[in-house]
């Protein structure tokens, strides 16, 4: 038996987000064990290194499987892609690896772009591939408000209800929010993440770019501990998983 590490990218406006559901609901991952069963004829599972929601994209994203077919990389990657077909999904690469290698548990760091386009006129090509703001944003004033946030703090403010994490406390290594012409981009980076941390992070920037908060209320509202004192979540669009690092 072979553990194959692979590198993956996908456009998830199609799914339910990565994880395997009920019947009738298409994910990234069942996706990917369909293609792999079809190819190779073993039904696998494919661990994922993060669960993204639905909507969210990956361009980075690394998942493991265990296969007993004697094959190598190279047709891993291109036998999968061809199975995964129409879906909006690949297989970057494929490498054998150790069999104590684990996508989710191994990763070190995980690190998520979130882009907003800053202009009035609507979104053509990348429509669903970013969040679409017509209002003018600050975005040294979000850079600003943005450092309030890195750190080790506990982050039920920033924290979806539905999170099955059991701590709300949370290490943001990094986050930097920097725009080159209408395009803002919000780069955070991190070991773990709660559930929509990321996109209650970009909503609530929103904020401080349009003016609504200063800079230090981010502060606020992170000491404050409430998931209302949140600003409106961020659509899924604008985001996706970039880099796995182990």
């Amino acid at each position: 038996m072979t553990r194959w590490k692979l590198t993956i990218e996908y456009d998830g406006r199609p799914f339910a987000g990565w994880q395997r559901q009920g019947e009738g609901l298409t994910t990234v991952q069942g996706a990917l064990e369909d293609a792999v069963f079809a190819f190779s004829g073993e039904r696998v599972t494919v661990h994922g290194a993060g669960r993204t929601d639905a909507g969210v994209h990956a361009r980075g994203q690394v998942a493991h499987i265990d296969l007993l077919k004697d094959t190598t990389a190279s047709v891993v990657r291109d036998a999968v892609n061809a199975h995964l077909r129409p879906h909006p999904v690949a297989v970057l690469h494929a490498e054998a690896v150790g069999a104590d290698f684990e996508a989710r548990f191994g990763a070190t760091r995980r690190a998520y772009r979130y882009i907003i386009v800053n202009r009035r006129a609507p979104l053509t090509v990348e429509a669903g591939l970013a969040w679409q703001v017509p209002v003018a944003l600050d975005a040294d004033a979000m850079q600003a408000g943005a450092q309030h946030l890195i750190g080790r703090h506990d982050f039920t403010t920033f924290r979806a209800a539905q999170c099955q994490a059991k701590s709300p406390v949370r290490s943001v290594d990094e986050i930097t929010v920097t725009r080159d012409g209408d395009r803002i981009v919000i780069d955070v980076a991190a070991r773990s993440f709660l559930h929509s941390q990321v996109r209650a992070f970009a909503g609530s920037l929103k904020l401080v770019g349009e003016g609504r908060w200063l800079p230090d209320e981010i502060a606020a509202a992170l000491s404050a501990r409430d998931r209302s004192r949140c600003g409106p979540v961020a659509p899924p669009d604008g985001l996706a998983l970039m880099q796995v690092d182990y």
